[in-house]
């Protein structure tokens, strides 16, 4: 039955997903077909549709030119660009050819205004908005368990104090606190992965509270009170290895929501800052343009949706391996024998 749990469709779907997203962000340098940040020729290049294939023209001073026909001539290089035909001499042409140019730039997923590489751009980006979200996330892990287990350690007073102070950051709207919070710093990584993890971690301090209270009068955290263990090595060895589960399962639906929030504030301008890619300010750039160039928008904007979606399954399969009840509900409802009344 174990096993049978650890094989549900949620948690091979969403581990499935999470796992090529990781590996497409890892294998970015690899995968990405350019440089994320490369402007070969931005008036020939910009607001290229998706599958746009263009003879890509090295000149001797180092430039490029981008055409969409070239052909050899006696006296060099005939190529048609933004509607204008131009005959270059075979001396300025560096990788000339006899059939005519020996490179080709290919647009699978289209450009942008300054002419970069969309696919490329994405697979840098989800580097961005994945590291930003698993670290937010573990820094906001960090502050919810060491909040709510201080609630509780601490005594009544203290427990009251800070969950109420708890409840007031609750209740003020989050993504208005994090604009507000945005604008008095200057917008970077190492800030929007503080901001994200300072505002992220009340949910979870009011779980560990939940949890470690309905623990801590169970018989082995008695017997290990009894034994003159401390509180704190209570704590470490007993109640928080016990609470764990629905901890991590919060956390792994936090990864989503927090990657979403990141791509709203790069959205606003207040995240992640061009030419630095993340799906956020892909997406934003692309809104301006959404009717006449709408990949620049829709690709970023699926990665980010099939990303949350992917999070959101992980965290219904961990719920559902991990959570023992949900395996006895289970069984009961297979036809198990249920004792005689």
């Amino acid at each position: 039955m174990l096993r049978s749990r650890w094989r549900s469709p949620t948690l091979v779907w969403g581990g499935g997903l999470i796992a090529l997203l990781a590996f497409s962000a890892l294998a970015a340098p690899v995968l990405a077909p350019y440089d994320p940040n490369e402007q070969l020729d931005p008036p020939a290049g910009s607001y290229r549709r998706p599958g746009t294939a263009l003879a890509a023209v090295h000149l001797e001073d180092g430039s490029w030119r981008l055409a969409e026909r070239t052909r050899r001539t006696p006296e060099g290089l005939e190529i048609e660009r933004l509607g204008v035909v131009e005959t270059l001499p075979a001396s300025r042409v560096v990788n000339l050819t006899p059939g005519g140019v020996a490179d080709r730039r290919v647009y699978l997923l289209g450009s942008d205004r300054f002419g970069r590489d969309l696919l490329s751009r994405i697979l840098h980006g989800a580097r961005v908005s994945l590291a930003v979200g698993l670290i937010s996330a573990i820094l906001a892990l960090t502050l919810g368990v060491a909040v709510g287990s201080a609630a509780v350690l601490g005594g009544r007073l203290t427990d009251a104090v800070i969950m109420r102070g708890v409840d007031a950051l609750l209740a003020f709207p989050k993504l208005f606190l994090m604009i507000a919070l945005a604008a008095f710093f200057r917008p970077s990584p190492a800030a929007v992965v503080a901001l994200l993890g300072s505002m992220a971690w009340m949910g979870i301090s009011r779980l560990t509270r939940a949890e470690i209270l309905s623990l801590r009068n169970r018989e082995f955290i008695v017997a290990a009170r009894a034994m003159g263990q401390h509180p704190l090595a209570t704590l470490w060895r007993h109640l928080l290895p016990n609470a764990f589960t629905p901890v991590l399962i919060q956390t792994t639906l936090l990864i989503g929501n927090l990657i979403l929030l990141e791509s709203s504030l790069s959205f606003l301008g207040l995240g992640i800052q061009p030419p630095t890619p993340s799906w956020g300010n892909l997406i934003s750039e692309g809104q301006t343009v959404l009717v006449q160039s709408w990949w620049i928008a829709t690709f970023p904007g699926a990665a980010l949706a099939v990303t949350v979606i992917a999070f959101n399954l992980l965290a219904d399969g961990l719920r559902d391996a991990l959570d023992p009840r949900q395996g006895r509900q289970g069984e009961d409802a297979g036809g198990a024998t249920l004792p005689a009344p």
